[in-house]
């Protein structure tokens, strides 16, 4: 075993705990300073706690798994964040307003404000959480990955994700928002050099990026183009349709629009962060060398570390190992708060009205340890792939957006039974598809098909059951 990679990913893993922790310095951490860091945020931060959606473990392993496994069709993942961020520019900034106006702290208040619906918040915060647990699980599996490749088996995926856990409850519990925020920047920095730098050194190594897709061609006909797997055009439409307005309807994603000090940051985000996403690119060249580097792997989740190990020398693999480590590390923590906060402020406290701010507070880190133990358990006993993961919980969390889409620019039309009708339904549609194994329908993303009934049924339900009072659109 090579000492030189582990050593560095355990030092990174240190210094994202020393971060989290010294983020907390000489704040008062009620829960609004805990889950939204008094909406005192500025770009850089907001743009972090964004960007953090597309340098996931998701991608950084994923995206590459994906390309080495899949394919053409992994060219979706590209795709989805440019319709999203273009919603951002419209969508966020009246959620922000909004949630400023009211001092909302989760997604599930945007709901109960707006509708005056304890049911219809507890409806919502346990969807947000049941979406989480497969998305946090994605990033501890990959996390895991990485640690035990990097080890050469020494230390095994169950115990490194176990470690990772037990981390990043502890300075979630301690820090909240900021100690991921703080992390967010050396996590940024260390991934973007890494993922450049992999992206151009692996496909060189098989002799530049024409010879690689010319080779990849020869020996995978029609590997590079859409229909692999079923997953053709109409998969792929449905599928960046469906990922991309989903996008923000993630507890998580939601909360962090919260944490900003004011709306023109969600409008310069949306301008930059599609180029920021353009580094995408270097994961998937990655991915596509590896076809040639290392082929015939079993599980193509391995398969950028596997050609990095090849290429590299032991420490420089350490290093990239531990930008990956990173990448599941701040999602990870923000996802962790987010379910916490869900299951106290919106479950806990409207079934339990008499229970204190206090007491909030002690729940919601109680439940950050609850969360990272059952993520432990499911990553122990599932083999999923990493994008597999990541697209179940989209199907539940893009449930939300016809309501809030409504809300938004046309409020008449969506009623208090509308909404919890429509997420009701989309929902169904989406377990049912999921127990009976159907990820496709007619060459269409299953999910985007519990989309349309959401909205359909939202629609259909409002128009006969208008609430008595009802609110005017949030203003643009």
């Amino acid at each position: 075993m090579h000492t030189a990679p582990i050593v560095i990913i355990f030092l990174t893993i240190l210094v994202a705990l020393v971060l989290g922790l010294l983020a907390q310095r000489r704040k008062q951490m009620s829960l609004e300073e805990w889950s939204v860091g008094g909406r005192g945020f500025g770009i850089l931060f907001v743009f972090l706690l964004l960007a953090g959606e597309i340098y996931t473990t998701f991608t950084f392993l994923g995206g590459s798994g994906w390309a080495y496994g899949t394919g053409g069709p992994t060219v979706y993942i590209l795709a989805y964040g440019a319709v999203a961020y273009l919603f951002s520019y419209f969508l966020l900034p009246p959620i922000w307003r909004y949630a400023k106006e009211h001092k909302l702290i989760t997604q599930p208040d945007f709901f109960v404000k707006q509708f005056q619906s304890k049911w219809l918040g507890i409806l919502v915060a346990v969807v947000g959480v049941v979406a989480i647990i497969p998305y946090l699980q994605s990033q501890m599996t990959g996390l895991g990955l990485i640690v035990e490749t990097a080890s050469d088996g020494a230390i095994t995926q169950p115990v490194a994700i176990g470690i990772a856990m037990v981390v990043l409850a502890f300075y979630v519990t301690i820090s909240g928002v900021h100690g991921t925020a703080w992390t967010a920047v050396l996590k940024d920095i260390m991934i973007l050099v890494v993922v450049v730098i992999v992206g151009i050194a692996l496909p060189v190594h098989v002799g530049g990026l024409h010879a690689m897709f010319t080779k990849i061609n020869e020996e995978k006909p029609d590997f590079l183009t859409l229909g692999v797997k079923g997953m053709g055009l109409p998969w792929f439409m449905s599928t960046v349709a469906l990922t991309g307005l989903g996008f923000y309807m993630w507890p998580h994603a939601f909360g962090a629009v919260y944490t900003a000090k004011h709306e023109r940051v969600f409008r310069r985000n949306a301008i930059f962060l599609p180029l920021y996403q353009l580094i995408l690119l270097f994961v998937f060249f990655a991915g596509f060398a590896a076809i040639l580097i290392v082929p015939g792997l079993s599980n193509s989740n391995l398969a950028l570390l596997a050609a990095v190990q090849k290429v590299f020398p032991a420490w420089v693999a350490g290093i990239i190992g531990a930008a990956g480590v990173l990448t599941a590390i701040v999602p990870g923590s923000l996802m962790l708060m987010c379910a916490g906060t869900l299951i106290a402020e919106n479950i806990v406290r409207p079934l339990k009205p008499s229970t204190s701010d206090k007491q909030v507070q002690t729940i919601a880190r109680v439940m950050v340890w609850v969360v990272a133990a059952v993520t432990f358990l499911f990553s122990l006993h599932s083999n999923a792939a990493i994008v597999a993961l990541l697209l179940m919980g989209y199907n539940f969390v893009s449930q939300f957006f016809p309501t809030v889409l409504l809300v938004i620019f046309a409020r008449q039309a969506v009623s208090r039974a509308g909404a919890f009708a429509g997420i009701i339904a989309g929902v169904a549609f989406v377990i049912f598809f999921t127990m009976t194994n159907q990820s496709l329908l007619l060459g269409v993303n299953t999910g985007f098909w519990a989309l349309l009934v959401n909205m359909v049924v939202v629609l259909l339900v409002s128009s006969v059951t208008r609430d008595i009072d009802v609110k005017k659109s949030i203003s643009m």
